[in-house]
């Protein structure tokens, strides 16, 4: 068959002397002597068993040199053989080579349906589809295997259509066995799979183990048409309890499906289940229930550190704690669980020579979204174990540096980036657009924008956030007008975020408007909940609530919380009440609703009201973020929480603040007191907004002016939630009293105080 293809012959690459090296096992005698059916028959059963040892060199090398090639029919088993051995190892020039030879040297044969379908299966899984597709049409006689072996292929490949049809298609000329029902379950969205199952249960595969863990995995990892979360889980479910026979993959499928769906609390319980059922464990169970944690035990940190305890000893017992994807799992539950730094650290240590850049990189992510700090440490400690951080590490490091948002940081890292000889990394150009953005220099975005060579749409998007980020609105516009490549759901959300953020309210209705028609976006619950903010920020609650009730999904907690936001804002006490519901239905451990309400009522001065909230906010054991500033002074980065309890210059510190709000109040500074949460004497709701812990990172950098890295005229706060009315005031008359530039990065976006003015003009 295969000899009568000269198209594939020409296309595979031209043969030439073998690179290969002989080895010593062979003898020139050997392969010097005529072909006798003895010697070749010696030599393809040395071909073949160095093959399956996996010394595919050596066994490649003695094959070529056979003189003259033992004929197809006498070869066909070894052929197979190398084949299978390439495919293992995903050697595909080898492959091809060999593949090469076979047809040089049997013109006159045609491979039988075993050797080709070890030659497809080879191109398959070294992922060559085309030659593989090519040589599955050109058979004259399939068998099973056959289909199997390129439905397979495109499977891991991720090429679902193609997988889908092919499997149709074979449905016409054979019955499919469970290794082709695990394959194309293996890809593909929910309404698919769901008639894979009814076929499998259709022809008796129902039982297979191997279809069921398939199956299992499928749902887990599908979303239903409805696109809700318990439908699909409960299938997956179902599919396990009613398995007659289950082995670790089985349990393994449950557990990741358990923790994917964020149902820590099921994952946790399962492998309690697992375990005292006396079924073994392995490196993917532990990973699994180890991410699951943070989200089971989120509102009992204790009671999830004491469990994560007990999995790091099943982990030292069974000797998997050595597995670098279980000591960064073990890591990373420590830090979510409120973990020290220095034992999480410890632990990724004991991992010894065990650790290369892909576990630093590992251990790095952890913590940069959390702990930022530690996680720069830790990119200083890589470098002094002799590693070089690749695109990757970068990539997170810079994360970090965002989340810290100290701009020498950035910096820092982005010369090392350049050295790397990564200066030209898209990538790594976004995460720079990103960083310095959020280190509030929104120039050196620009430059790092300007100065790229090729821009994704990932650029474009990074950039237009930046501009968001800083209010820049008519500059977005401006950028998106001048945009080379389609825009995508993440553009609009910028864009929208951007005329929120400006007050441009007609501006943002366009572009919501325009969607579908202009860009063939969809608009989704993201699209929605920015436009209930431009609308709500405005005034026009009533429209934002109109929008709301006209949405073809289910409005989700972002939704509601722009909603109550603006209902805050704008005094709308009813509404304010229904949005707060709302979200206190979707999320009862988040204090937004509670703390928003009641501060609706103190600001309407209904104290009792207030209380009830406050009542019932203690009674659910819901607990308020508490507001948090940090500020780099020498070398280190100060943290402030309200009241000033957490610095041990507390006493110094409030001493000049009293000293600023004496002055301030003479150039007309009146405490927001409607704002304070308790009903209490007006002094104390005074002293309550006083040391709020933005104010108090102020003085402290005034105390320490000599001490900041940056621009001594500039002084930078950031804050872990939105600033409020009377912070922002109190910074506005700082600013023009101290003649300094007061640069403050809240949860929502930054304010650049300057000569008594805001950059947000007070719209926020």
């Amino acid at each position: 068959m295969l000899a009568r293809t000269p198209a594939l012959l020409m296309s595979l690459p031209k043969i030439r002397a073998w690179d290969f090296t002989l080895r010593t096992f062979t003898s020139s005698s050997l392969l010097q002597s005529s072909s006798t059916a003895p010697k070749a028959n010696g030599i393809l059963n040395e071909v073949r068993i160095l093959s399956t040892c996996g010394c595919i060199d050596e066994a490649l090398s003695l094959f070529f040199s056979a003189s003259p090639p033992p004929p197809l029919p006498y070869s066909q088993q070894t052929y197979a053989t190398l084949f299978h051995a390439c495919a293992r190892h995903g050697y595909l020039q080898k492959g091809m080579y060999l593949h090469q030879h076979m047809l040089s040297h049997n013109r006159s044969y045609s491979p039988s349906v075993f050797v080709t379908n070890h030659l497809i299966n080879m191109y398959a899984k070294c992922g060559d589809l085309k030659y593989a597709r090519q040589l599955f049409d050109q058979m004259p006689e399939r068998n099973l295997v056959s289909w199997t072996a390129l439905i397979s292929g495109y499977a891991q490949q991720g090429q679902a259509c193609e997988c889908s049809r092919l499997f149709s298609d074979m449905l016409m000329h054979c019955r499919p066995n469970e290794f082709a029902f695990t394959s194309v379950l293996t890809c593909g969205d929910y309404e698919h799979g769901k008639q894979v199952h009814a076929l499998a249960l259709k022809i008796g595969l129902g039982a297979s183990i191997y279809v069921g863990n398939a199956l299992i995995s499928m749902y887990c990892r599908c979303y239903n048409s409805s696109g809700s979360d318990s439908g699909d889980i409960d299938e997956a479910s179902t599919v396990f309890e009613t398995m007659e026979f289950r082995n670790l993959v089985s349990w393994n499928a449950m557990i990741a499906g358990f923790q994917l769906r964020k149902l820590g609390s099921k994952a946790v319980s399962l492998f309690s289940q697992m375990h005292s059922d006396g079924i073994g464990f392995d490196r993917a169970t532990l990973v699994s229930v180890l991410s699951s944690l943070s989200e089971s035990y989120n509102d009992s940190l204790h009671v999830g550190l004491k469990c994560c305890f007990l999995l790091h000893c099943l982990s030292i017992k069974s000797a998997l704690v050595l597995q670098i994807e279980v000591a960064t799992a073990l890591v990373k539950a420590y830090s979510d669980l409120g973990g020290e730094f220095t034992d999480c650290h410890r632990l990724f240590l004991e991992t010894g020579c065990f650790r290369d850049i892909v576990s630093w990189t590992g251990i790095i992510t952890t913590f940069a979204e959390r702990q930022p700090e530690e996680a720069l440490f830790l990119f200083c400690q890589l470098h002094r174990e002799g590693l070089a951080p690749d695109r990757y590490t970068f990539s997170i490091v810079l994360k970090a540096c965002a989340g810290l948002g100290i701009e020498r940081h950035a910096y820092a890292v982005h010369s090392q980036v350049i050295k790397a000889g990564f200066g030209v990394d898209a990538v790594l150009g976004n995460a720079l657009i990103h960083a310095y953005a959020r280190c509030g220099s929104i120039s050196l975005s620009k430059k790092v924008f300007d100065e790229m060579r090729f821009r994704n749409l990932v650029s474009w998007n990074s950039m237009l956030k930046a501009y968001a980020l800083h209010g820049q609105a008519k500059e977005a516009l401006h950028l998106f007008s001048e945009m080379n490549v389609h825009p995508d759901s993440a553009t609009i959300i910028a864009l929208l975020s951007a005329c929120s953020h400006a007050g441009m309210v007609e501006e943002g209705i366009k572009i919501f408007d325009s969607m579908l028609d202009t860009h063939g976006i969809f608009p989704q619950l993201d699209h929605y909940a920015s436009m209930v903010d431009i609308l709500g920020r405005a005034g026009r609650v009533v429209e934002a609530k109109v929008l709301i009730s006209e949405m073809p999904m289910e409005p989700d907690s972002v939704v509601w919380s722009a909603l109550l936001g603006s209902c805050r804002k704008h005094g709308e006490t009813q509404l304010a009440k229904l949005a707060a519901d709302k979200l206190k239905e979707l999320e009862p451990r988040n204090s937004l609703g509670y703390v928003q309400m009641s501060n609706i009522y103190c600001s309407g001065g209904s104290y009792s009201e207030a209380g009830v909230i406050r009542k019932e906010m203690e009674g659910s054991r819901v607990r308020k973020e508490p507001g948090l500033s940090w500020i780099e002074i020498g070398n280190r980065v100060h943290e402030f929480a309200s009241g000033g309890r957490r610095h041990p210059q507390r006493e110094a510190i409030c001493t000049r603040l009293n000293l600023l709000i004496g002055q301030l109040k003479g150039r007309g500074y009146v405490p927001e007191t409607s704002l304070a949460l308790h009903d209490i004497e007006e002094e104390h709701k005074e002293e309550q907004l006083y040391h709020h812990s933005e104010k108090l990172a102020l003085v402290f950098a005034m105390m320490n002016e000599g001490s900041l890295h940056h621009d001594r005229s500039v002084i930078k706060i950031i804050k872990n939630i939105r600033i409020c009315v009377d912070c922002h005031g109190f910074m506005k008359l700082a600013s023009d009293l101290l003649h300094m530039e007061i640069v403050v990065r809240d949860s929502n976006r930054f304010h650049q105080f300057k000569n008594g003015m805001c950059s947000c003009n007070d719209y926020w």
